[in-house]
C-alpha cells in the first residue's frame, strides 16, 4: 500500500497564552512511501517525526495537507478505519492478559464483515505469533517476559489485523544494544516476510540506516533530504545531514573557496573548479583522510586509538568546529610519532557548504 502525503502540516497552539505564538510540528511535508517499502523517519527530539506517525494514523489531526492510502483519501478517516497497525515505544501490553489474548485482543473487536470467528482468530494469533517466534510464550503474561519478547508481542498483536500499513514509533529505545541490534533484525525480516508498507520512527541514525529501504531526514519540522540511506550519506543535501548521519560524525572546518582551490586555514586541500570565491563549512568523512606524509592538510596529532581492522588518528586543527578530528585510516597504515600529521583528502568524501543557508555547493568529479 502506497502512502501519499501532500503538504502535510501540524500546527499546535501556543502554551504561553500571552506570546500567542502557535508551534510548527510539521510543516508542508510531501512524501511518498511506496509500496512495500520500510521508510525510517529520522531526526532529533522535537524534528515532527512522531507527530507524522500519528497523523498517518489518526490519532491526530492534520492541521492542513492530505494523506492518502494507495487512491484513498484517509484524511479524515478515524483511526479504526484506516487499516494501520500501529506499536508505541512503551509496547502498551495488557498486563493482565496473557500474550495470546493481547494478541487476539485487535481480532475480538472486528465487527460487520470483517469479524472473525474463533478458530480463524486462534489460527491468525498462532500465525503471526510464529512469526514473530513467540509462539511457546502464548500462556505467559507481559510482566514474565524480557523487553525484547514484549516488543515482540506488541508487534504481533500490531500484525494480527492484517493492516495496510504498520508504524512503528521508536519501537527499540527501550531494549540494551544487544537486543536492539537483535530486535531490529527481526524487524526488517518481519516486515520483508510480510510486505506490509512500514514506517519506522527513530533518532537513531545507524538504527535507520541499518534497516530502512529509505531514510527521510526532518528538522524542525521540514523535510532536510529523502533517499536511499547509503546515497544520503554519501550525498547530503545540507550540512545538518551530514552531521546528523555518520558515526564517527563528519569533522566540519571552517574553509574558503579561492580562485578555484578549497582552503582550510592557510593549508590549499583541493581543487574547486568553477565555484566562485566565498566562505565556506568543509565537511570530511572520517574515512575520507589518507595519511600522507606530503598531503596538504596539517594537523597536531593528539592520539591514535586502535579499533582493530582500523586506526583512529585523533588531531586538531585550528579551523576545525569539532573538538577533535577524527581520521579512520587502515589498520596496516603506519602512524608516525611525532606531534604533528598530514593528510591528503578523498574528493568523494569531502563537502563544501555555503556559509549563509549551509546547502551543499557540489564539487566536479
Amino acid at each position: 500500500m502506497e502512502v501519499r502525503l501532500e503538504n502535510l502540516t501540524k500546527v499546535f497552539p501556543s502554551r504561553n497564552k500571552k506570546s500567542g505564538e502557535e508551534v510548527v510540528a510539521v510543516n508542508d511535508m510531501t512524501i511518498v512511501i511506496p509500496d512495500g517499502k520500510l521508510v525510517g523517519l529520522l531526526g532529533p527530539s522535537g524534528c515532527g517525526k512522531s507527530t507524522t506517525l500519528y497523523m498517518i494514523s489518526g490519532l491526530q489531526k492534520a492541521t492542513g495537507g492530505k494523506i492518502f492510502f494507495g487512491e484513498d483519501d484517509v484524511t479524515n478517516l478515524s483511526p479504526e478505519n484506516r487499516g494501520v497497525g500501529l506499536v508505541f515505544q512503551n509496547y502498551a501490553l495488557y498486563p493482565h492478559l496473557t500474550v495470546k489474548q493481547n494478541i487476539l485482543f485487535p481480532l475480538q473487536n472486528l465487527k460487520g464483515p470483517d469479524k472473525l470467528s474463533k478458530n480463524e482468530m486462534l489460527e491468525r494469533t498462532v500465525e503471526v505469533a510464529k512469526l514473530v517466534q513467540i509462539d511457546n510464550l502464548l500462556d505467559r503474561k507481559p510482566s514474565e517476559l524480557s523487553g525484547g519478547q514484549q516488543q515482540r508481542v506488541a508487534i504481533a498483536r500490531a500484525l494480527v489485523k492484517m493492516p495496510r500499513v504498520l508504524l512503528l514509533d521508536e519501537p527499540l529505545s527501550n531494549l540494551d544494544a544487544r537486543l536492539r541490534l537483535q530486535t531490529r533484525e527481526e524487524i526488517r525480516r518481519i516486515q520483508r516476510e510480510t510486505g506490509i508498507t512500514t514506517v519506522f520512527v527513530t533518532h537513531d541514525q545507524e538504527e535507520a540506516m541499518s534497516i530502512s529501504d529509505e531514510i527521510v531526514i526532518m528538522k524542525l519540522g521540514v523535510v532536510q533530504q529523502i533517499g536511499r540511506p547509503q546515497d544520503v550519506y554519501d550525498s547530503p543535501e545540507n550540512l545538518f545531514v551530514a552531521k546528523f548521519l555518520g558515526t564517527p560524525p563528519i569533522n566540519v572546518f571552517s574553509g574558503r573557496v579561492e580562485n578555484g582551490k578549497i582552503y582550510i586555514g592557510e593549508d590549499c586541500v583541493m581543487e574547486a573548479e568553477g565555484v566562485e570565491d566565498q566562505e565556506v563549512w568543509v565537511g570530511v568523512r572520517p574515512e575520507g583522510f589518507v595519511l600522507d606524509n606530503s598531503g596538504p592538510l596539517h594537523c597536531s596529532k593528539t592520539g591514535v586509538e586502535v579499533m582493530g581492522r582500523d586506526v583512529s588518528v585523533v588531531a586538531t586543527h585550528t579551523a576545525s568546529t569539532n573538538s577533535v578530528i577524527r581520521a579512520i585510516i587502515p589498520s596496516e597504515t603506519v602512524v608516525g610519532d611525532g606531534d604533528s600529521v598530514s593528510f591528503s583528502l578523498k574528493r568523494n568524501k569531502t563537502f563544501i557548504f555555503r556559509k549563509e543557508d549551509e546547502k551543499r555547493i557540489r564539487l566536479e568529479k
